[in-house]
């Protein structure tokens, strides 16, 4: 009973605060009056992710085998992999990657605490498939390649939106006072001149977009390997075959063909920048297919963490 109200607390806490500093954010975005707020939104997310650790160590006491059993210890898992990725270049002063860690943190939390699963909340016993010590090594290379990738195809994204649009505001949220001034990667790009073009601002832009993207890809896709390698050996030990077509096999094997094919084309000098970020932006959606709508239908020799929607 004790651990399982600290787990809600936990939880609840994080969401808040999660949910504030989007809210600071976007005020920050808008308002430049109240630029000296982003940093308290960025605080913010470090209070989630301690509070998201200590909901895991708990649970992980409380249950004795690591809580990644069902669809929503998965989810804090994704989310707590999230703010690490959300707090390594902040740390470093390099906020590039916040607009997009810090709403991903803030919709996987907020569905997690949903009512849709809640018979999950409280933690189990392992069904036998599950008392594996494969399922530390499986499950977490997984998840932890799940998060780096779709943090890497959501900069493809931001790429392609960016290089349709014809005007873009660039703003540093140190000198927004009378500069033209951007800051990725910690490359500072700063203009005291308003008749500057834009274009240099954009290409830019897009080449750090595009550096960036490439290499969080790349450590997603390392992980996504090496976690559908060791699936295969688990499910050999446990079903007697290293492969069985499993829906959830075959949508993460398609998942890791895409990302294959984003590097084949990555590789090649023409490939760079548009054609790779319309491949990534693809396997953005293959991804969600992969770990949330197979978890929905809840079909196949996966379905251990899968959820039901039930009506009262």
């Amino acid at each position: 009973m004790i651990f399982s109200t600290l787990e809600h607390i936990l939880i609840h806490i994080s969401f808040s605060v999660v949910s504030l500093g989007i809210t600071i954010h976007l005020i920050t975005l808008l308002v430049d009056e109240f630029v000296e707020l982003y940093d308290s939104s960025e605080k913010g997310m470090i209070t989630s992710f301690f509070c998201i650790t200590g909901l895991l160590v708990t649970r992980w006491i409380y249950s004795g085998h690591l809580p990644l059993s069902n669809f929503y210890e998965s989810l804090i898992f994704l989310s707590w992999i999230l703010s690490i990725i959300h707090m390594v270049p902040y740390l470093k002063k390099q906020n590039y990657l916040s607009p997009i860690t810090a709403p991903s943190t803030f919709f996987t939390q907020g569905f997690a605490t949903s009512g849709l699963l809640t018979n999950m909340h409280q933690s189990g016993i392992l069904v036998p498939a599950l008392q594996s010590q494969w399922l530390m090594m499986h499950v977490s290379m997984m998840v932890l390649g799940y998060a780096a990738l779709l943090c890497g195809s959501l900069l493809s994204v931001a790429l392609i939106v960016i290089t349709f649009r014809k005007v873009i505001r660039i703003i540093d949220n140190d000198k927004r006072a009378n500069l033209n001034s951007f800051s990725i990667g910690g490359t500072p790009y700063i203009t005291k001149k308003r008749n500057v073009s834009r274009n240099y601002y954009k290409v830019q832009l897009i080449q750090q977009l595009d550096h960036w993207g490439f290499r969080i890809i790349g450590i997603g896709f390392l992980f996504l390997t090496i976690g559908i390698l060791s699936g295969a050996v688990w499910a050999n030990e446990a079903w007697g075959s290293y492969w069985n077509w499993d829906p959830k096999e075959t949508w993460a094997f398609i998942t890791w063909t895409i990302f294959a094919i984003y590097f084949h084309i990555r590789v090649n000098k023409n490939g760079e920048g548009l054609n790779s970020a319309i491949i990534a932006s693809i396997g953005f959606f293959l991804i969600w297919i992969c770990y949330f709508g197979v978890n929905l239908l809840g079909i196949g020799l996966h379905s251990y963490g899968s959820f039901t929607l039930t009506s009262n």
